[in-house]
């Protein structure tokens, strides 16, 4: 026998209509809302969709309130523990774990496509000198639509798959080349021997002479890859999705999400904890700087706290810490100044009431930036790293939603307050 039917009632103006509820596999009953306009004349508001489900997915489950986090419904805990990027990456695109042949086919598929066309390289050439990294990012994968542009049917399986592996083989390589602009530097290669966190590394640093990858470096950019490969409809993946709806070219609607993610109440927060570390200075100052981030008065945010969703401890924030430890323990720096005073900001905080209340909590950005500042990335390319973490799930999105025989453009409406109708004046007579 089939699940029963659920509705929910509404009274209005005398009258009712009954709307269906949806039953995910996890998580709250759904109101469905699609007829709703069409049956009551009516629109709903809710700003910045705090109450919206915007889509149907099968890919990401997050609990904010348990803080919760899983792909596929793997646990994030058990995945960034036991397991590897790139074998994150075929569980959300696929569904399913790997066996070891369909990984190393993968991986076979991903470094088939991590070579950039020399009309991509040439456009480094034109960006000023101080350009940041995330403007070069957007500008050099939405290029990528200008080469891939008549040959994509975004309609048609073959197509999206053979996108999904362009886009996460050119990503690393365009982050390695943002790098090495910046520093005056040359790309490094691809190494048969090394895993994929370790390539990416190679491809950062490798045109230096006798660079050797630190395992335990490679380990920790693995976890921040893991941690930072999903996180259901947050900010980008919905502008991916919502670009997307219009059937634009894939590389466009990445682009449109990397712009989202630059924001700093998005992935630019990582780069934005590091400055706000640099301007606290010390630890005898956090107090100074938590009074200021509750005087609603001051313009300063302490940033690294706080979740849209989350409403306690994020579940990656604690991995991240703890391979934060690791990093500088293996360069020495255990008694590293900007490690003690997040350590110290985030004691204070846990138990400070005005924190509590408001399930202000550290999140994923808090640590992150430690670890790329000790891996050599100056913080302006915190955020191009999160990026090349993300772009599977944003990919995966797109491939789910085209995928998707009923999509339709993606058209919000509006609570429109502006003047009623009023007659033109010609301009001499105003």
């Amino acid at each position: 026998m089939g699940k029963e039917n659920k509705t929910i009632g509404l009274l209005y103006n005398g009258g009712r209509v009954d709307l269906d509820l949806k039953e995910p596999s996890v998580g709250p009953d759904v109101v469905d809302l699609k007829n709703f306009s069409a049956q009551t004349g009516l629109y709903t508001f809710d700003p910045s969709y705090s109450s919206t489900a915007s889509c149907e997915s099968y890919i990401t489950y997050v609990d904010g309130t348990a803080g919760v986090l899983s792909y596929r419904g793997y646990p994030i805990e058990q995945l960034a523990q036991e397991s590897t990027y790139l074998e994150v990456s075929y569980l959300l695109y696929h569904g399913e774990l790997p066996t070891r042949d369909q990984l190393d086919v993968f991986r076979l598929k991903v470094k088939q496509n991590m070579l950039l066309e020399e009309s991509v390289i040439k456009l480094f050439d034109t960006f000023p000198e101080n350009a940041h990294p995330m403007s070069m990012l957007i500008t050099s994968v939405a290029s990528l639509s200008s080469i891939y542009h008549h040959d994509i049917n975004v309609r048609e399986p073959e197509d999206r798959e053979a996108f999904f592996f362009q886009v996460l083989g050119k990503v690393p390589i365009l982050a390695a080349t943002i790098l090495n602009h910046i520093n005056k530097k040359t790309v490094g290669s691809y190494d048969e021997k090394l895993n994929y966190s370790a390539n990416i590394l190679n491809l950062f640093f490798g045109g230096v002479p006798n660079f050797e990858v630190n395992p335990v470096f490679s380990k920790a950019l693995d976890v921040l890859l893991i941690l930072h490969a999903d996180h259901e409809q947050n900010c980008s993946t919905s502008s991916v999705r919502l670009a997307g709806s219009s059937g634009t070219n894939p590389y466009a609607a990445m682009a449109a999400g990397i712009a989202a993610l630059w924001g700093p109440l998005h992935g630019g927060a990582n780069e934005a904890v590091v400055r706000m570390f640099n301007e606290i200075k010390s630890k005898d100052r956090i107090s100074h700087f938590i009074e200021k981030a509750k005087d609603k008065n001051d313009p300063f945010r302490l940033m690294g706290f706080g979740h849209r969703v989350y409403k306690n401890y994020d579940p990656r924030a604690a991995f991240i810490r703890e391979t934060c430890h690791e990093v500088l323990d293996e360069l020495g720096q255990d008694n590293n100044p900007m490690l003690e005073l997040a350590l110290a900001l985030e004691e204070i905080a846990l138990h400070d009431q005005y924190f509590i209340d408001r399930n202000l909590y550290p999140n994923v950005d808090f640590y992150s930036g430690i670890i790329y500042q000790a891996l050599g990335l100056p913080k302006e390319m915190f955020t191009v790293m999160f990026a090349l973490a993300r772009v599977v799930g944003w990919a995966t999105h797109w491939c789910e939603m085209m995928a998707n025989p009923g999509l339709r453009i993606g058209r919000p409406r509006q609570l429109y307050l502006g003047p009623k109708k009023r007659n033109y004046i010609p301009l001499d007579q105003r």
